[in-house]
């Protein structure tokens, strides 16, 4: 192991933690995963952290914000020359990224293994269509052209996909240090769900909000009105094998906070409740047992994607809410048929999209450095922050 650099606590800047990831840059760009050591001698349980990452680049804004951090509550750091990049078509890589491998709980400086943010970053592009580095720290998904041609007239210089015809195509509001807007297409369905936010994760977001439509299961929900998730009931099944159906899934508190409140200023009628997540796009073709768990449930609204992008939100520790608008009811008589949805959704959706986006702007304005995460994190492993 080649030592590269060290920075002390006594004495550091900003510009010192920059070259420090201008050294990981290059490091990577010459085949090695930097490696990274952190002595925290005010920690009483784990002075002491490693991890390896791969493409530093592409989210240097977190890295320079945490390293930060810790350098700010007395650590010190070591960059070292370690371990030679695996290639994605060698046949040992998947050996490093089995997630089933992994102690989620154990404190470690990075979530991912290397070797999976290298994959989940070349399965980005393939995906999306735009460079990982073009993603912001606040990603919107949404299952609707219409959110799109919103988001381009709102952000006509956003970043759009190189290619026609990707699988979930991303577009961005770049703005400096990152601190734009993302949107991804991602389809419908919770199986796409799961995978985008699979690889989103990798990037570190700041927050991941889902803006869709829904069901609206309550009698006096009207359509157009919207729908703030408290909880999730989750009917998707892609996740039960490594998130167990036990385990509580809720939206971040303060996400949450913001949207409402932005909901009110604008008098907008919404309800807060259970969001009913499915895997069966015609449910109401056998709807006697899924109607039985939404009374149990006492679910509001039914999807397909918002508890899979919330159950993954919670597994890889991304701070992440749900705002839906009710586009039919289903139990009311009134489904989704073709003439009225499409009025609805000309209504809809340039109110839905500013609705988030005021809420990001809010959630900038508090929390520049990003927002409170206790309720995401295990008590004995904080990813990176300096506690």
């Amino acid at each position: 192991m080649k030592k590269i650099m060290s920075i002390s606590p006594d004495s550091f800047t900003k510009e010192d933690v920059q070259l420090l990831c201008e050294r990981m840059n290059q490091l990577f760009d010459e085949g090695f995963y930097p490696h990274l050591e952190i002595n925290r001698e005010y920690s009483k349980h784990n002075p002491r952290l490693r991890g390896e990452m791969a493409h530093p680049k592409v989210f240097r804004w977190y890295l320079i914000r945490e390293l930060y951090r810790l350098l700010s509550k007395g650590a010190s750091i070591q960059l070292h020359q370690k371990r030679t990049r695996i290639a994605l078509n060698d046949p040992t890589l998947l050996s490093h990224m089995d997630e089933e491998e992994w102690d989620f709980t154990k404190k470690k400086l990075f979530l991912f293994s290397p070797e999976r943010v290298d994959l989940s970053i070349n399965r980005l592009l393939h995906y999306t269509g735009t460079k990982p580095e073009h993603f912001q720290r606040y990603i919107l998904f949404t299952n609707y052209d219409m959110h799109v041609e919103v988001f381009k007239e709102r952000f006509p210089d956003a970043i759009k996909p190189d290619n026609e015809g990707v699988q979930m195509p991303a577009y961005h509001w770049i703005q400096p240090n990152n601190t734009g807007i993302s949107l991804i297409n991602i389809g419908v369905g919770p199986s796409n769900a799961k995978t985008i936010t699979d690889h989103i994760s990798v990037l570190r977001p700041d927050a991941m909000i889902m803006v869709g439509h829904c069901g609206g299961l309550r009698n006096h929900q009207r359509i157009g009105d919207f729908v703030l998730a408290s909880g999730y009931y989750r009917d998707d099944r892609v996740l039960d094998d490594v998130f167990p159906m036990g385990n509580p899934v809720i939206p971040n508190y303060l996400l949450n906070s913001y949207l409402k409140q932005a909901l009110d200023q604008h008098g907008i009628e919404h309800r807060i409740g259970t969001v009913f997540t499915t895997a069966n796009r015609n449910w109401e073709f056998s709807a006697k047992d899924t109607v039985q768990r939404i009374h149990q449930s006492r679910s509001v609204a039914i999807d397909m994607e918002s508890a899979t992008v919330a159950t993954n939100g919670f597994r890889y520790r991304v701070p992440h809410a749900t705002l839906l608008s009710v586009s039919d009811k289903p139990l009311h008589g009134k489904p989704k048929l073709s003439q009225q949805a499409q009025e609805f959704y000309n209504r809809s959706k340039k109110l839905h999209l500013e609705l988030v986006l005021e809420t990001i702007e809010v959630v900038k304005l508090h929390h520049p450095e990003g927002l409170p995460n206790s309720s995401i994190r295990a008590i004995n492993e904080p990813l990176m922050g300096g506690v």
